[in-house]
């Protein structure tokens, strides 16, 4: 792979092969979260970032994980919290250094062994969303038992409230329950 790819290309194939295998990033396509152009972004989504590298060589993790957070933000209306935006964002810095280096043997490696994973795909499947309904309805079914709990303790219907006053300027005072 190393002999046949010039090592910018190289590179940019390991950020494919990266973001494809993120799973906020494939859910967020499989879902629509990117509207009816989703994969086109997260294919734009590659190239950003490794445009991002090449035209920032010193950046830290941390820049990285900003920038893809905001891309996420803005091209998925999603919001990474899984804690995975670390790890994607120091494996992406970690292979950019191998890349500086000419490490390809090392890269391409590494790649392979990301591509491999790919299969191993995260999907949210229609039973997902039935569970959802599900949990739906226990919700529900909980706050109706929370509802009639407190009613179902007591002997006596409560007081009814006083009538709201109407002050001398006109307005209406809205007494505190005792």
């Amino acid at each position: 792979m190393a002999a046949s790819m010039a090592p910018r290309e190289m590179f940019k194939e390991g950020v494919r092969a990266v973001l494809h295998t993120w799973p906020v990033l494939q859910i967020a396509v499989d879902n629509g979260f990117g509207g009816m152009y989703g994969q086109q972004k997260a294919d734009w989504m590659v190239d950003a970032v490794q445009q991002y590298f090449h035209d920032n060589a010193d950046l830290d993790q941390c820049e990285v994980e900003d920038f893809l957070s905001e891309l996420m933000d803005q091209e998925f209306d999603t919001v990474v919290d899984d804690g995975s935006l670390p790890q994607v964002s120091l494996r992406l810095v970690q292979m950019f250094s191998q890349y500086q280096q000419g490490a390809l043997q090392q890269l391409g490696h590494t790649i392979s062994t990301l591509t491999q994973n790919r299969n191993q795909r995260a999907k949210v499947t229609a039973p997902a969303a039935q569970s959802d309904e599900e949990s739906d309805g226990e919700e529900t079914q909980v706050m109706e038992c929370e509802s009639s709990a407190p009613s179902g303790s007591r002997t006596d219907p409560p007081p009814p409230p006083p009538p709201p006053q109407e002050e001398d300027d006109g307005w209406t005072v809205v007494r505190k329950k005792k």
